[in-house]
């Protein structure tokens, strides 16, 4: 079935996957002609635009919700037959985090739409490439001795793999007793923060000490690096997550889906034998030198 993505107008090439055949669609989620465009000819829509985790930003933040009403109107207009939204536990109009609010308002736009969609609430997924694992080994790499972490550490994420992730993003599209269903997904276990940075450093060779910092001093250090850095691998918005528990049912994925999920350790190796260190500012240079075109 040929697959069309939709990419915002950027000076930089897309990472586009190997041997499948995609066609590429230019265009914001505020272009609404480019939108209706994009969407001609799509019988099914996959919606995984929602800000994620560290590169969440008040400005991508902000639009989320009228992207989503934006991509709802052309996706009813074009006769769309099916869709799944990506979003994010926790989400919620009256959610203290801006975030899960915004991702709370786009699934209403979707569900009002007319067409059918199913709304997949999922924890925080990682593998190659993610903005969860491996933001957080620069961060490790470049951090002197000590790692500041946020409160005690004990917030409880249950973090999916990406594969698995994307099994129930695809599964959803043929399940038709999903349809206006809102199904929260994680993986197999409860780990506590603290747990996850173990698994990283184990993985990455990394040996740091950890130390507990109030909050709010850890998000105006990010607040500090969103504004220094072009591609920050800590925001605002990732320590608003880390303030509260992001779980749901151990058994999430294999109840709806029968699918047992992988385990965090099992899955790091793409984190093994590199210089994350040397990576963050590789990373800098690369945005940099995109918007400068």
């Amino acid at each position: 079935m040929p697959v069309r993505t939709l990419l915002r107008p950027s000076r930089r090439s897309p990472d586009l996957p190997r041997g499948i055949t995609t066609e590429v669609a230019l265009a914001g989620l505020t272009d609404r002609r480019g939108l209706r465009a994009a969407m001609v000819g799509v019988a099914r829509v996959i919606h995984l635009s929602a800000p994620e985790g560290m590169r969440a930003t008040a400005e991508n933040i902000a639009g989320e919700a009228e992207g989503a009403r934006n991509l709802a109107e052309a996706a009813a207009d074009a006769g769309v037959r099916r869709g799944v939204f990506l979003s994010h536990l926790g989400a919620d109009r009256a959610s203290a985090y801006p975030s899960l609010r915004a991702a709370a308002i786009a699934e209403e736009h979707l569900r009002k739409s007319g067409v059918p969609f199913s709304v997949l609430r999922a924890a925080v997924s990682y593998g190659p490439g993610d903005v969860f694992t491996t933001s957080l080994a620069m961060l490790l790499a470049v951090s002197p001795f000590v790692f500041p972490i946020p409160g005690d550490g004990k917030t409880l994420l249950q973090p999916i793999w990406v594969d698995d992730l994307a099994r129930c993003i695809a599964w959803s599209l043929d399940d038709p007793s999903l349809i206006g269903a809102t199904v929260e997904l994680g993986g197999p276990e409860h780990l506590t923060l603290r747990e996850v940075l173990g698994l990283i450093t184990q993985a990455t060779g990394t040996t740091r000490m950890l130390a507990p910092i109030r909050p709010p001093y850890l998000r105006a250090l990010a607040w500090w690096m969103e504004r220094a850095l072009p591609d920050s691998p800590a925001t605002t918005s990732w320590i608003d997550y880390l303030a509260s528990n992001r779980t749901t049912d151990l058994n999430s994925v294999s109840r709806v889906f029968r699918l047992q999920p992988a385990r965090m350790e099992r899955r790091l190796d793409y984190l093994r034998g590199r210089n994350w260190g040397w990576e963050l500012p590789k990373r800098q240079l690369r945005r940099a030198r995109g918007r400068m075109g």
